[in-house]
């Protein structure tokens, strides 16, 4: 069934593929600017860890709308237990596998991105993965809407090439968000911001978030509209407050003290300073 756009789904559940073949989704107006940089953050809750975990489409955007062999596209999807992000420039497929999911966690968060060519994904607390697209081709262009958790066809075959992802996302999505420059916030996607254009099988998400979110180290777990994450105390970091912040890290407490372009560098007990040329001292603070 189709749903008037003026529902308000702020943490959209889908349903997967109904026996139909047809999808749940939600559709958002094209995301402009997409072409040389941007960054994507969501979360997400699996409605179960087996058939959830399969062949499922997170979120597509593709050149025609139909991402035939050759068009540009970027998706994002689930298979086999690992997230798998893949985009092409129009001169090959880039793609990152992540490690399996820890099915342990309710929550999944997931920040990717690429500038040109070479793209990041990284997942939970999994370390961050990158690769650089094959080709020449810098630029990504696309002019279809952005799709998330399925597609209005309920044909995969129209989906890019080699693609595999055959069902719509089964679960909740919560808090999508993406920017196309580095010094911009980020914002949901649609016109107006947030609001889907169609969809079709979409419900509310029954659980709160923060119900779901195990914060740890004493992190607090933050809730607000759509918007859903960890405040972690002092000296921790990460999705759920499980990485400890360096001494030389920017955020740390207090800041590390080395001067005139010195370079922080963490010891088991404290750190020194790498000093450019021309300085010197504990702190590269002399000439």
């Amino acid at each position: 069934i189709f749903f008037n756009p003026a529902i308000n789904i702020s943490q959209p559940s889908f349903s997967g593929t109904d026996v139909f073949g047809y999808t749940s989704f939600l559709a958002y107006s094209t995301i402009p600017n997409i072409t040389f940089y941007y960054e994507f953050r969501l979360k997400f809750q699996l409605a179960n860890h087996y058939s959830a975990l399969q062949d499922n489409l997170i979120f597509f955007t593709g050149q025609k709308g139909q991402g035939l062999n050759g068009d540009d596209f970027l998706e994002l999807g689930l298979h086999n237990g690992r997230v798998v992000y893949n985009y092409n420039l129009g001169s090959g497929t880039a793609t990152i596998t992540s490690k399996p999911l820890d099915l342990a966690l309710n929550i999944h968060v997931i920040h990717l991105g690429r500038y040109l060519q070479k793209g990041w994904l990284k997942v939970d607390d999994q370390k961050n993965k990158t690769v650089t697209s094959p080709g020449r081709l810098v630029g990504l262009n696309v002019f279809s809407q952005f799709y998330l958790g399925g597609y209005h066809e309920y044909t995969p075959e129209l989906l890019p090439k080699g693609s595999g992802f055959k069902n719509s996302f089964q679960g909740c999505i919560f808090d999508v968000q993406v920017r196309t420059s580095m010094n911009q916030e980020f914002k949901s996607p649609g016109t107006p911001e947030g609001h889907p254009n169609s969809g079709r099988s979409v419900g509310q998400c029954k659980d709160s978030p923060c119900s779901l979110i195990k914060c740890r180290n004493g992190g607090k777990c933050i809730e607000g509209g759509s918007t859903v994450y960890c405040d972690c105390l002092t000296g921790w970091k990460g999705a759920f407050c499980t990485e400890t912040v360096s001494v030389c890290e920017p955020e740390h407490d207090p800041p590390h003290l080395c001067k005139q372009g010195g370079t922080c560098v963490p010891l088991p007990n404290g750190y020194i300073c790498r000093c450019p040329l021309g300085t010197t001292g504990t702190y590269c603070e002399q000439g």
